[in-house]
């Protein structure tokens, strides 16, 4: 008798029910935990896309609305420029001569101070362009070894920091005519070099630097905010320059160096994919330096065709970039006083301090003024003047702001108000800050040149002669 074999039973459902359970049950629980791991990392970035940076927003706005034009001083303009700015002729940025002229104009400001890197050592005047374009002015300059940033050389000279020191280059840049100005006050410079003009106060790739981790601490918000709030997530990375201003101030009080920002245009911190002629897309930072190449294949090619479109070589499929000329053009403005726009004018304001540093993404500080008046004359931001019990320090703003008054490094002075007047104690060198309230924060806004206050015998170093009154 043959035996008859029972087919398999298929397992009972209610056995399973309690495994799957499990199994949805852990699935779950990952997920959450998952999603509250993520809303966590998060926290700050959607907190500023709902609340701070909507604010923020708000303020900048109603801020541009209470702008009240200052009185000038007649005789003097308030022209807004950028130092310590690149172009296509430094081996880390892209950016053509009439691509910065397009940014110039759209961010209205009236000149620019170059400051290329050095082509295999050589700065050559030459190169760059000079003078007025399209009503914007163009001065030559360079960044060179030691910090040492030269601007407006004459145009036959090139500077070759192989075959010469810091000593003989900062000696020739004043001998055809430039002024010699410190990039990075940060890093350890020679700050008894006699030759010196001025220095950064403020620089935007220092501060970004000075945050150790700044694109991974960036990183929430450039997936939440960067699209809507691009200027907002680049603010996050601002510091007062608190260690700059003590330094400055601290060379003010026995010699005269003029203060100017930094912008530090690059346009090289960013990715992009390009289409490539070898049948690859190349992932590039804005530098421009490769990270990766990936070959076009039947599956890559229509997938990427699809999303994109025509895959023709050297087109740029998608970019992200942080620091895009023209938001580090809008970010802080060097303004200088003089009395017409060319290279002599600039300069020569340079050498005598006439000129202030503005956060103009916040509010345009054209106008602001800092001056003193007594029974010796008066003075703007950079002169010097006679210490008298009868001078009296001005100040005027095209904002509500609160004034600071900053006495060799130690504030003395504070009041609120679009002007102040206040009489100081004693001689010395006096500037004065401005901060905006925004968001109930009071924000550095303004830093201007200081007022030399002198006894009548004192005889102070400085570049240049005071000038006491505007020319005519």
């Amino acid at each position: 008798m043959v035996p008859q074999l029972t087919p398999p039973q298929p397992p009972h459902p209610a056995r399973w029910r309690p495994r799957w359970r499990w199994f949805l049950g852990l699935g779950l629980a990952l997920g959450l935990i998952l999603t509250l791991a993520a809303l966590f990392w998060l926290r700050t970035a959607l907190y500023n896309r709902f609340v701070r940076f909507p604010e923020e927003a708000a303020a900048w706005k109603a801020l541009g609305a209470e702008h009240q034009p200052v009185p000038p001083l007649p005789g003097w303009h308030d022209y807004r420029g950028v130092f310590h700015s690149h172009s296509h002729l430094s081996h880390d940025c892209e950016v053509p001569f009439p691509e910065i002229l397009r940014v110039l104009k759209a961010t209205g400001r009236d000149f620019i101070g170059l400051s290329d890197h050095c082509d295999q050592g050589r700065a050559d005047f030459s190169a760059q362009w000079r003078g007025l374009h399209d009503g914007v002015l163009f001065i030559p300059g360079f960044e060179m070894k030691d910090g040492l940033m030269p601007f407006g050389v004459a145009s036959n000279v090139i500077l070759d920091s192989k075959t010469l020191d810091s000593d003989a280059i900062a000696r020739l840049v004043i001998e055809h005519g430039g002024v010699l100005f410190y990039a990075h006050p940060e890093e350890p410079r020679d700050w008894n070099r006699p030759e010196l003009t001025g220095t950064e106060i403020y620089n935007i790739h220092a501060d970004f630097t000075d945050h150790r981790h700044a694109l991974l601490d960036l990183l929430p918000d450039l997936l939440v905010n960067q699209r809507r709030y691009p200027d907002h997530v680049f603010r996050l990375l601002f510091d007062p320059p608190t260690a700059n201003l003590a330094r400055w101030d601290a060379c003010n009080q026995s010699r005269h160096l003029t203060g100017i920002a930094g912008n530090d245009c690059h346009q090289n911190t960013g990715v992009r994919a390009v289409v490539a002629e070898n049948h690859t897309v190349r992932i590039e930072d804005t530098s421009p330096k490769t990270l990766a190449q990936l070959p076009l294949n039947a599956l890559t090619r229509p997938l990427l065709r699809l999303a994109f479109g025509p895959l023709e070589p050297g087109r740029v499929l998608c970019r992200v970039q942080l620091d895009p000329y023209e938001r580090m053009v809008r970010f802080v403005c060097t303004h200088v006083l003089a009395p017409e726009l060319s290279e002599t004018a600039i300069l020569d304001a340079l050498r005598s301090g006439h000129a202030f540093v503005g956060f103009d993404r916040l509010a345009d500080s054209s106008g602001f003024l800092w001056t003193a008046h007594g029974p010796h004359g008066e003075a703007i931001m950079g002169d010097s003047l006679a210490f008298d019990p009868d001078v009296e320090l001005r100040a005027a703003s095209p904002q509500p702001c609160r004034f600071t008054i900053v006495h060799e490094g130690r504030p003395v002075h504070t009041a609120e108000g679009r002007s102040l007047e206040w009489k100081p104690n004693g001689p010395g060198s006096y500037r004065v800050e401005a901060h905006l309230r925004i968001r109930n924060e009071w924000v550095p806004w303004v830093y201007a040149n200081p007022i030399a206050l002198q006894l009548r015998h004192q005889n102070l170093q400085t570049n240049t002669p005071p000038t006491l009154h505007p020319p005519s």
